[in-house]
């Protein structure tokens, strides 16, 4: 029985962590947007003792309020945190509040202040489905939907201490570098109202790091006792903020919105970058385009200005005009991967004579320094297609796949390239690579085969040699092995 009842809690509680990341979110890639945050974050990282190029940065598109590190060194922030901020001391105040997280080992602590949260948790759901055979069905439920209770409490003890601490390194960090330390009071006063609400309506940020008036004071002394708490934000660091949120808020946000934020009468850049981005949006190209070529008259030598209109032209049919802003962004911003991906795209769409091999030739770059984007991997596969280069397309296509997870359609096309391409070439050795990882017969695959509704049949020939993982097939008709 008590074997019983420590299954069905497991399957509770799977049930509801399963809940929680039902809700995929998308990530954002944006170059100026990722420069911008790196350009803030990197400093921060270093004087943290860090290497910055061993942490990740990625921007999550989701209107709530959040930022958190998780799968390593790697920080993560919502479009909604960035959003709501007023200043980029603030935001520079939520990162190096996260990077003390990572620089003081906080993710392994926490990992066991979970574990050691969620023993209550089992115990309330235990006693619950106990009350529940006993026949008392309310009493039951109502320890079941308490163990939630049980383990948020338990776990935030254990990492109360560790939110203080980040606290006071995120001012300490800030005041090496000589930035502003009052952007993180600022940011904790602007939203202290959350702790009177409850935690099902709080932002995510507040559930994970919850406020109290004594931490508010404690960090607030350390910011005032830095003499840095009024620092203001430099005019570059101000324009590049403002630029980042009009961005945002014109991809992201209604075109009500935008009006409302930035009204034809707002003559400034960051309103003249919304206007553009959210006529672009509805498809209004003669505004869109109106809008963008204002801010090329004022900076001519802005790589994303030139970049955006050649998403424009792009997406509205214009393809071959598209090229020359394309490929004017890439002039200013030598080698930067999205760039040359965009520039790439362009030139596959056009293509005039010389335009693929060029566009290989982007693309190849784009990859040396971002070895896992799908897009241009599939971008890739066009290029190569186009050129008659079937086998190393459907390698492309396999490298595309596999990126992003889809380990069968990657298995299927690493077979179809290595049973054309030469054997012992680097690119057949990388489809044999694929075809081993994606290898069906391995036990850790079976699941992404059962889940497509695919038969692990598809790839039990492997290049002619023999796998390391015996035989696991199943017969799809009868479940048998």
């Amino acid at each position: 029985m008590a074997r019983q009842i420590l299954r069905l809690a497991a399957t509770a509680l799977a049930a509801a962590a399963f809940a929680v990341s039902a809700s995929a979110q998308s990530l954002i890639r944006d170059a100026e947007i990722e420069e911008t945050l790196r350009e803030w974050t990197d400093p921060i990282l270093t004087v943290a003792g860090l290497n910055p190029s061993d942490v990740g940065f990625y921007i999550i598109n989701d209107p709530s309020l959040n930022a958190f590190v998780a799968n390593g060194q790697n920080i993560h922030i919502h479009t909604g945190l960035i959003i709501a901020a007023d200043s980029p001391d603030e935001i520079k105040g939520v990162i190096a509040h996260e990077t003390c997280h990572i620089a003081c080992g906080h993710s392994v602590s926490r990992q066991r202040a979970a574990e050691i949260a969620s023993r209550p948790a089992l115990l309330s759901i235990g006693l619950g489905l106990l009350a529940i055979a006993a026949g008392e069905g309310g009493a039951g439920a109502a320890l079941i939907g308490s163990s939630q209770q049980f383990a948020a409490l338990n776990f935030f003890v254990h990492t109360r201490a560790e939110e203080s601490m980040a606290d006071a390194a995120a001012v300490e960090y800030l005041s090496q570098l000589h930035e502003s330390t009052g952007g993180i009071v600022r940011f904790f006063d602007k939203f202290r109202y959350q702790e009177v609400l409850s935690s099902a309506r709080r932002y995510p940020y507040f559930r994970s790091h919850p406020l109290a008036s004594d931490r508010i004071r404690a960090v607030r002394q350390l910011a005032e006792q830095s003499g840095l708490m009024n620092e203001p934000p430099t005019e570059r660091e101000k324009y590049q903020y403002d630029m980042m949120r009009a961005k945002l808020i014109g991809f992201l946000d209604t075109p009500n919105k935008v009006k409302n934020e930035y009204p034809a009468s707002d003559d400034g850049e960051p309103a003249h970058y919304a206007r553009s981005i959210a006529a672009l949006q509805v498809s209004d190209i003669d505004v869109a385009l109106k809008e963008i070529d204002i801010l090329l008259e004022r900076e001519p030598d802005n790589p994303y200005f030139h970049e955006l209109k050649g998403q424009i032209l792009f997406e509205s049919g214009r393809t071959a005009e598209s090229v020359a802003p394309h490929k004017r962004s890439l002039e200013l911003k030598p080698g930067q991967p999205l760039l040359l991906i965009n520039y790439a795209r362009s030139l596959n769409a056009r293509d005039e004579p010389g335009d693929v091999e060029a566009a290989e030739a982007a693309l190849r770059d784009a990859l040396i320094a971002e070895p896992d984007n799908a897009f241009a991997w599939t971008q890739l596969a066009v290029t190569l297609e186009k050129q008659g280069h079937r086998p190393e397309a459907q390698l492309a296509t396999a490298e595309s796949a596999y990126a992003i997870g889809d380990i069968v359609r990657a298995n299927s096309f690493a077979h179809r390239a290595a049973d054309q391409l030469e054997r012992g070439t680097p690119d057949f050795r990388r489809a044999d690579d694929i075809l081993l990882i994606t290898d069906p017969n391995n036990p850790d695959n079976r699941d992404f085969y059962n889940r497509a509704n695919r038969g692990p049949r598809l790839s039990l020939q492997t290049s002619g040699r023999d796998m390391p993982f015996g035989n696991f097939a199943t017969d799809i008709t009868t479940g048998r092995r």
